[in-house]
């Protein structure tokens, strides 16, 4: 058996709320889907050479110019010093050529598509990217982030179930292993940034982490209370593809104002109810119309109206709801605020059609999330975790995404 060798050093340990990530973008510019091209794939995550795709709506419906922008950037997401030849083949900029209005809706709308890598511009490294996309005068309007990775390391990663007896029943924790049987790495503690995710979400990404132990061509990260998440509840969800009736956890439907509200039933907290297990998608969403084989032009928008239920004490803390639909950000669009005359919390969203993940979190005034304050948390709760491994040896001149790992709690370890 080979001997395990310890590390021994502070461990950095930190949940990040990424504000690099938090990209504002204009009132008229809805349904943004920034994915990969493959089937059931969400995250924005692809191999080096496979094809991601993004596409949007102008609500001004005016068959406006756009143009994308692609940008390398650094582990923390700033911008690196590469120069375009760099990392692209072609050209990093370039018009948005695929657009379409939209058809028998009552929201009109524009609807835009362009795919990465395409015929003039391909990426040429792994690593960290942002796709802007700009306007006529060169003006940002919005930005989406994704990454690109290579598979020089394998990594095994598996859930756990909390060894601290006071989140046992709470929490779910990721130990990995990285094998660089193919790839040398010359000082582990330093070169390689692992970055753990939760359903995706980098509002509360975990990084910070250093390898424990040495297993011959293995860097072992068994870590259990510092790579641990709150397992949350199952998400909740409402289908609007059938946007003139109601239908699942949809009360009613109404046509208000030339525009199609949708109500859906109140939901009351769940908190310190029994886990009860339903099938979701852990928090993404596909615009779908049952009417139609083309949703990004035929599918409508209505508003759909949440009520939220709520009887514990959340002074100081704001009510969201959170989901990929907005690209996890939590912002006034999305913010409750409590009706005295309902006695609920209640806001309104302008959403497309489709098949919806939602939950209700709460952010302090420190910026710390959660997602248990009103739903609760059990270790039984089906989450999906990635981890993305970062290179930078001495002397690089860019990090490199060596290597990717998938887990879902389904499968939990005791």
């Amino acid at each position: 058996m080979k001997k395990l060798i310890p590390f021994f050093f502070l461990i950095f340990i930190f949940n990040v709320g990424y504000c690099q990530l938090n990209f504002p973008q204009p009132d008229n510019i809805k349904t943004v889907i920034l994915k990969p091209t493959t089937t059931n794939s969400y995250a924005p995550i692809i191999k080096l050479g496979e094809n991601i795709q993004l596409t949007f709506d102008d609500l001004n419906a005016d068959e406006h110019t756009y143009y994308y922008k692609i940008e390398h950037c650094d582990f923390d997401w700033t911008v690196s010093n590469l120069l375009e030849s760099e990392f692209v083949n072609g050209y990093a900029e370039d018009r948005i050529l695929d657009y379409e209005n939209s058809f028998n809706t009552l929201q009109p709308f524009t609807n835009y598509t362009v795919t990465i890598p395409n015929e003039n511009t391909e990426l040429k490294i792994s690593g960290n990217y942002i796709i802007s996309v700009l306007n006529e005068d060169e003006q940002v309007v919005f930005k989406r982030a994704f990454v690109v990775y290579e598979s020089k390391v394998t990594v095994g990663a598996a859930v756990y179930r909390s060894r601290d007896i006071s989140t046992i029943n709470s929490k779910q924790s990721i130990e990995f292993t990285i094998n660089n049987s193919n790839f040398r790495i010359n000082n582990p503690s330093e070169e390689i940034r692992p970055v753990i995710l939760q359903n995706n979400n980098w509002q509360t990404a975990i990084m910070g982490l250093k390898p424990q132990f040495y297993r011959g061509t293995e860097l072992l990260y068994k870590y259990n209370k510092e790579t641990s998440f709150y397992g949350g509840n199952e998400f909740l969800y409402f289908d609007s593809k059938s946007i003139r009736n109601s239908s699942l956890n949809i009360v009613r439907a109404e046509l208000e104002k030339g525009l199609y509200h949708t109500y859906l039933y109140t939901n009351e907290e769940r908190i310190n109810r029994p886990y009860t297990l339903f099938e979701d998608v852990n928090g993404n969403f596909i615009i779908r119309n049952l009417s139609s084989d083309t949703p990004n032009t035929d599918a409508d928008y209505s508003w759909v109206h949440f009520s939220l239920s709520c009887l514990e004490n959340l002074d100081g803390k704001d009510i969201y709801v959170s989901g990929s639909y907005n690209n996890w950000e939590l912002n006034d669009l999305n913010k409750l605020t409590y009706n005295p005359k309902t006695g609920l919390y209640e806001v309104a969203i302008l959403l497309k059609q489709g098949f919806y993940n939602y939950q209700y979190v709460t952010k302090n005034k420190a910026g710390y999330i959660s997602n248990y304050d009103i739903d609760g948390s059990f270790h039984k709760t089906e989450n999906d975790y990635t981890v993305l491994i970062y290179y930078k040896g001495f002397g690089n001149r860019y990090t490199q995404v060596i290597g990717v790992g998938f887990a879902n709690s389904e499968k939990l370890n005791n």
